[in-house]
């Protein structure tokens, strides 16, 4: 007997779904002989790669996790004392496990179906809570993306507010967070508002060009002041008023809200999540009920459903989920949900009482070492602080001296210059310990030629703010934040929230333009090492070895997918990546004295993120025109980019296009911008379609941006994190983003978000990933995806028109299905979407890009087998929407109507409905013997905007005053 030698592990058919036989019978049922006539008749001739990836040889999971140890070990853990918004925290060990290792968690997708996501939004409902008790204000959005892009989302809300029309100035205290500043400013120069920044308190705040203002709480450099005459001052002047603060401090300190802030923005990272090397973390954004239907991102609410119960939802989502395009205020159409629910249990774990500990201890700390650095003669700046001291020295040279000396006992301080003088920033934390102070004590007892003295803990400290700093109210009041404080009590409760929401560990999510593909433990477990979660964003670069080598490789990767001569890494989201793309677009023009280039060509079709990203970079949008058959109009495209040719500065496309079809127009059509002097941004949501057959390069685009978080495997998290790098041409990297604080490789544009590269910790997915299927596997990946969905495509298109398709009669990785023609038998789109939980399915893509469809994408992770059911459970609904066209179902009390139905209602004494209990809830077998049950039924969303509820405030404090919503256009969420 012959034995040949080869893997037998290989992570590539661990990846994707099919078999070899199952390949088969798919390419039989489709109607081609192999995968390769099918991508010969799906993807044009003239955009196919001429030679295949050339990435690493594909790793075994084995071999990847014993390679990425020893680049982890590259980063240094030292003891960070650096602040500037980051802190070390401990996240409890029962939250990391059951949360974020937990794929029922770090699956799921964004809570657009409701009814099946009950556990995140019972979640996201605390989260909200915790920011509204701790800020003192009355209405929270469920995350941003940092605390800078928040603070950019107020200034961003309140110029469009204000009522001084020809007021474009924003006044921001120098002690902003240095990062922050460097946000706003990138993102107020495109729309022609200054920023004026100076000391709080000499402003003149009755200049009548400053339409707001942004001060930091406590400041920068650690001190705290009394912020309220400021903000009243600003009142009588018409000025809004945001404050970004430390959310610990908040237990202690006066909540900006009781001192008349109109908004408060920051970073939950102090609760329980890693610092990451800069991300993801959940920013927060809290503000007056009268800016509800203004605050940008999502808003969780309560309604009720059909039975009248208590039930979650995405609020006033007509802003969110259904942007605005060209007048929106803002391209978030995101959130930080995975980051946000941690945070938000640590404090449903901790409770009021022992987060105010761990803010009393850090302050005694603080008070502590104070102390002691006085004894040694130094001088501490701040008269009243939290958590920070500022040290003033004598020269730089002995600035010099303790990082040289701190540095080699393994701590690192913050360094800067204020006042002309050097200074060093010590910022304490929750886990700071008396030992700890001790270490920084004899840091600075060795340079100044000291006897170390023995540091003592106090048991009581005075706290000698003024009272008017003195927090006297209550927060965390509502029984959710006081009754899990025992690991036992915590765990049922992660469990019982888990158990309501389906995810990717229950069944497909063929949701459309939002690849949910597997999400590989072997890439996940790499994020919770502390080589990755330890690192402050702002640390020494020399002590991010490890995190420089994954960024530098992951770059030269991604260039090589798209063809791109440059990528960056630091947008922390799809939407933030457009922004990034265009801006780099427009320094282009700029640095070549083209500032009147401001107009952006978009697609009737493109993702509503497109045209608000254009408006906030500064551009004018035109929209080109879609055929009958979904593609744009070339004709039109040519005639507008001819008619603006003069003012063009970039054409926004998504490739294959929004419809799930290869055009084969578009070399012309990136040909066509070019030859008028602008720009092809090629939006990226579709890149799984592309990646190892052709790229946004070979198709002529000059930037795109990657959702990592979809084809590159980075988790959804219920709705965020996200990552979305941007590559770029070789004369577009000048113009990629750098950062104030860390010297991102040279490059000098303002930053799009508060850390060097983004969500840093999270990188990692990608960089296994792309380690674990090499360039071929990464090109099968391809060619299954298209597999799958024309494998579906072909099983259902005579139940369900399939609109639009190739010149060959195939799609992409994605089709959108015919379903506004059961409005004649009183059936919505809608009620095919619930009653596919019925079947213990995540509804496809509801209504975009086209109202009354349905869009799926199955992505090459699932198997013959689970597509199978899915499409078994479609063409089921089929027969039951034909039993109502026929007339042999009623047309208002059916199962569709009633949709989805929970335990509760079918256990009733008396079953009144003209279908059985068994039809409702047991369709198929598979539902029977594998049965999801949704915990609520039906959501009233009407009920729910028009009684706006959401924290976790008892229902009857409320008013029921109704709110009037406007209609917009709608989006998936990237």
């Amino acid at each position: 007997m012959l034995l040949k030698t080869k893997p037998a592990d290989v992570f590539v058919d661990r990846h994707n779904g099919p078999d070899e036989a199952a390949v088969a019978e798919m390419l039989r049922v489709i109607g081609v002989e192999s995968i390769d006539q099918l991508i010969d008749e799906t993807v044009p001739a003239a955009i196919r790669l001429k030679k295949p990836l050339n990435l690493p040889a594909a790793l075994t999971e084995r071999a990847f996790l014993a390679k990425f140890k020893g680049i982890a070990g590259k980063n240094k853990l030292f003891k960070n004392y650096i602040g500037l918004g980051y802190h070390d925290t401990q996240l409890p060990a029962v939250i990391q496990r059951n949360i974020l290792e937990n794929p029922g968690w770090y699956t799921a997708y964004t809570p657009y179906q409701a009814e099946i996501a009950q556990g995140r939004l019972e979640a996201l409902i605390n989260y909200q809570t915790m920011i509204i008790d701790l800020t003192g204000l009355e209405i929270a959005n469920a995350s941003l993306l940092d605390e800078g892009t928040a603070a950019a989302e107020t200034l961003h809300m309140f110029h469009s507010l204000s009522k001084k029309k020809n007021a474009t100035r924003y006044f921001v205290s120098e002690q902003v967070l240095p990062q922050t500043i460097d946000v706003l400013r990138t993102r107020a120069t495109p729309i022609g508002i200054e920023l004026v920044v100076g000391d709080h308190r000499t402003a003149d705040l009755t200049d009548e060009s400053l339409f707001g203002a942004i001060l930091q709480y406590p400041a920068a450099d650690g001190a705290v002041y009394d912020y309220t005459d400021f903000i009243s001052k600003a009142h009588d002047n018409n000025l809004f008023v945001t404050v970004a603060a430390d959310l610990l401090s908040l237990t202690l300190l006066t909540p900006p809200g009781e001192m008349g802030a109109d908004a408060v923005v920051g970073n939950s990272q102090r609760f329980g999540v890693p610092m990451g090397y800069g991300g993801p973390h959940a920013g927060f954004l809290a503000t007056k009920d009268a800016f509800k239907r203004v605050i940008p991102g999502r808003i969780i609410g309560q309604s009720i459903d059909a039975a009248g119960n208590k039930a979650y939802r995405m609020a006033l989502q007509t802003r969110e989920q259904h942007i605005r395009r060209e007048k929106a205020t803002s391209n978030i159409c995101t959130a930080q949900v995975l980051l946000s629910v941690l945070a938000g249990m640590y404090a449903v774990y901790h409770g009021p009482q022992r987060i105010r500990q761990f803010a009393s201890n850090i302050h005694a700390l603080a008070r502590t070492l104070d102390a002691e650095l006085h004894a040694l003669g130094l001088e501490q700046a701040n008269e009243f602080y939290f958590d920070t001291l500022d040290i003033q020295l004598e020269s730089k040279e002995l600035q010099t001296a303790i990082r040289q000396e701190a540095e080699s006992a393994g701590i690192n301080f913050r360094y800067f210059e204020q006042d002309g003088t050097a200074r060093v920033g010590i910022s304490l934390n929750q886990n700071t310990e008396i030992e700890d102070v001790q270490d920084i004590v004899a840091v600075f007892s060795k340079v100044l030629g000291r006897d170390v003295r023995q540091v003592a803990q106090a048991d009581e400290v005075e706290v000698t703010w003024t009272d008017n700093l003195i927090r006297k109210s209550e927060y965390l009041t509502h029984p959710i934040f006081n009754s899990h404080h025992s690991e036992h009590e915590m765990l049922r409760y992660m469990k019982q929230l888990e158990n309501k929401d389906l995810s990717l560990a229950h069944s497909m999510i063929s949701l459309g333009s939002c690849t949910m593909k597997l999400n590989a433990t072997a890439e996940m477990i790499p994020v919770t090492w502390p080589e990755i979660g330890g690192l402050h964003p702002f640390a020494p670069r020399e002590q991010a070895a490890g995190y420089t080598e994954i960024f530098h490789d992951l770059e030269k990767w991604l260039c090589e997918v798209t063809g791109f001569d440059a990528v960056s890494l630091q947008p922390n989201s799809g939407a933030q990546g457009e922004y990034a793309g265009l801006l780099a677009i427009k320094g282009y023009h700029d640095a070549r004295g083209d500032q009147h280039r401001n107009v952006a060509l978009i697609p009737a079709s493109a993702h509503g993120t497109n045209p608000a990203s254009a408006v906030m970079a500064g551009m004018t949008v035109v929209v080109v025109k879609s055929t009958e058959e979904g593609n744009i109009d070339v004709a039109d495209l040519k005639a507008k980019a001819e008619q603006y040719a003069d003012r063009l500065s970039c054409l926004m496309v998504t490739y294959p296009s929004t419809h799930g079809v290869y055009e084969e127009t578009i070399i012309d059509i990136c040909a066509t911008i070019h030859q008028h002097g602008g720009r092809v941004y090629m939006d990226g949501a579709n890149m799984n379609a592309q990646v190892g057959l052709t790229s946004p390069a070979t198709i002529g685009a000059d930037v795109c941006h990657l959702n990592l978080h979809k084809t590159f495997c980075i988790p959804h998290g219920g709705g965020g994190p996200g990552v979305g790098p941007i590559g770029v041409v070789a004369d577009l990297a000048p113009y990629l983003s750098g950062h104030v604080l860390v010297d991102a490789d040279g490059r000098t544009a303002g930053a799009v978000t508060s850390a060097p590269w983004g969500s840093a910790s999270i990188l990692p997915i990608s960089y296994a990933y792309i380690n674990m299927m090499g360039g071929e596997g990464l090109t099968q990946a391809t060619r299954i995806a298209i597999l799958n969905a024309n494998y579906i495509k072909a099983r259902l298109e005579e139940h369900y028109p399939v609109l639009y398709t190739g010149q060959n009669g195939r799609c992409a990785h994605e089709m959108i299905l015919e379903c506004r023609h059961f409005k004649k038998a009183g059936i919505e789109v809608e009620d095919i979407a619930k009653r596919l939980m019925d079947y213990g399915f995540h509804a496809p893509t509801v209504s975009f890009p086209v109202a009354g469809t349905l869009m799926i994408e199955p992505t090459e992770s699932e198997s013959k087998e689970e597509l199978d059911r899915f499409i078994e459970a479609m063409i089921s609904i089929r027969k039951e929407i034909a039993e109502v066209e026929a007339g042999n179902a009623d047309a208002k009390d059916n199962v569709l109507k009633h949709a989805p139905h929970t335990a509760a209602t079918v256990l009733v004494h008396d079953w009144e409905r003209p279908y059985s209990r068994e039809q409702a809830v047991y369709p198929t077998e598979y539902a029977r013997s594998y049965k999801f049950w949704p915990t609520v039924s039906r959501i009233d969303s009407a009920y729910g905007d028009r009684n706006l509820i959401c924290s976790c405030t008892p229902i009857e404090q409320y008013t029921d005053a109704e709110e009037k919503l406007v209609e917009t256009d709608k989006g998936p969420s990237y």
